[in-house]
C-alpha cells in the first residue's frame, strides 16, 4: 500500500469510493466538481493501482484545518488504513503550522480513537460560514464536530 498525493487520474476512483461510503451512510456524498477543486489537498491509498482509501486536509483558517472526504474501501476496513491516513493528515497540518484539526463526521468512535474530542459546531465559525451554509443539511446537520489540537 502506498500513501501518496492524489493526481487527476485518481478523480473517478476517489468519486466512486466516496459515493460508495455515502450510500452506506458513513459520510456525505461529494460532487465531482468538489473532488476536482480539492484534489491538491487529497491523499490516496494506492494498492497496486487501485485506490482503496482517500482523505483530504482542507485549510479553513490560519489555525484550523479539516479532515474531509475520508473513505476506505469496504474490503480494506479494519486494517488500520484509516487511522494511518488520519495520522498522516494530522502530521501534514502540524508541518504547515496549523494547530487545530477538525472533522465533521458520522464516525465518532473512529475519530475518538484517533484523539479527537467532540466540540460544538458553533465553536467553529470558520467551517460554518465557509461550507455549512451551502450544505443541503444546513441548519439541521446530523454530523458530529470533532477537534484535535496538534
Amino acid at each position: 500500500m502506498q500513501f501518496r498525493k492524489a493526481v487527476m487520474a485518481d478523480t473517478e476512483a476517489i468519486y466512486e469510493l466516496i459515493q460508495l461510503n455515502a450510500e452506506l451512510g458513513l459520510m456525505l456524498p461529494r460532487p465531482r466538481i468538489s473532488i476536482y477543486e480539492n484534489l491538491q489537498s487529497m491523499t490516496v491509498i494506492d494498492d497496486q493501482g487501485t485506490i482503496v482509501g482517500v482523505g483530504g486536509l482542507h485549510i479553513l483558517w490560519s489555525d484550523l484545518a479539516e479532515i474531509r472526504s475520508l473513505a476506505i474501501a469496504p474490503d480494506k476496513k479494519g486494517l488500520g488504513l484509516g487511522k494511518e491516513l488520519v495520522s498522516l493528515l494530522v502530521k501534514e497540518a502540524h508541518q504547515l503550522g496549523i494547530p487545530r484539526v477538525l472533522s465533521l463526521t458520522y464516525q465518532v468512535e473512529f475519530f475518538k480513537k484517533s484523539g479527537f474530542t467532540i466540540v460544538a459546531k458553533e465553536s467553529l465559525p470558520q467551517k460554518v460560514w465557509k461550507d455549512c451554509l451551502n450544505c443541503n443539511k444546513f441548519p439541521t446537520c446530523d454530523e458530529t464536530a470533532m477537534l484535535l489540537v496538534v
